[in-house]
């Protein structure tokens, strides 16, 4: 069974963006925080949020 693939980064920072009606580099500012604090099992499920730096 296929999983299902989560939101790009990009989406991701549009849609905090749209929803706390901020700017979108602020949005991303919000993400990559949130994105480093993502524990051990999460970035074993979605070794994209490696990739952040920081």
């Amino acid at each position: 069974m296929k999983t299902k693939k989560g939101m790009g980064f990009k989406a991701a920072q549009s849609n905090i963006a749209k929803k706390q009606g901020i700017s979108e580099e602020r949005a991303g500012a919000i993400l990559a925080s949130a994105t480093r604090k993502a524990s051990p099992q999460a970035k074993a499920k979605n070794p994209n949020l490696k990739k952040v730096k920081g």
